[in-house]
Formats: structure tokens, sequence, C-alpha cells
């Protein structure tokens, strides 16, 4: 399992590309300092929710972190799409 420095470099570099939630719905998104944007929602997901939800990833969707992060849809989507996984979990 790749950690959080590494996932995080990963979604940098894809920064601006389309992603799509588990129900299909397209975003792009920016990294601002430590927080994530995406262009569907008017809110900062700070780079802590994505470790946090990284250290039970693979999960089935959203509604297995709703408790645990913000934007657990976009958490999610970026989390588990290939660019992001390569394979490692």
């Amino acid at each position: 399992m790749p950690n959080i420095d590494e996932i995080r470099r990963r979604i940098e570099r894809h920064e601006g590309e389309e992603f799509h939630t588990k129900r299909e719905l397209p975003f792009t998104y920016e990294i601002q300092g430590e927080n994530f944007r995406s262009s569907r929602a008017n809110r900062d997901i700070p780079r802590r929710d994505f470790e946090k939800a990284l250290k039970i990833a693979p999960f089935d969707g959203p509604g297995d972190v709703n408790r645990m992060v913000q934007g657990p849809a976009y958490v999610w989507a970026v989390l588990h799409d290939r660019r992001i996984r390569q394979g490692d979990y």
C-alpha cells in the first residue's frame, strides 16, 4: 500500500483531468495547498481526509467514509480511480 505522500503526488499529477463519482457524475479538481477542491462542490477537502480514507481503501463506496471525511463522493472517486490506485489496493 502506498503512503499518503505517494498518493498525493499521483493526485497532483492528474489535477484538471476528468474523474467520475460512483454515480458517474464528471468532475475535475484543483489542489490548493493542502486542500482539494472539486469543480462540482464549493468545499475544500483537506489532505488529512484523503489520508483517513486511504487507511481503509479499498472500500465499496462513499457511504463507507461518509462520517469520516468531507466530500466522500470525491474522496472515493479519486482514491478508486485507476490513475491513482495503479493496482496498489
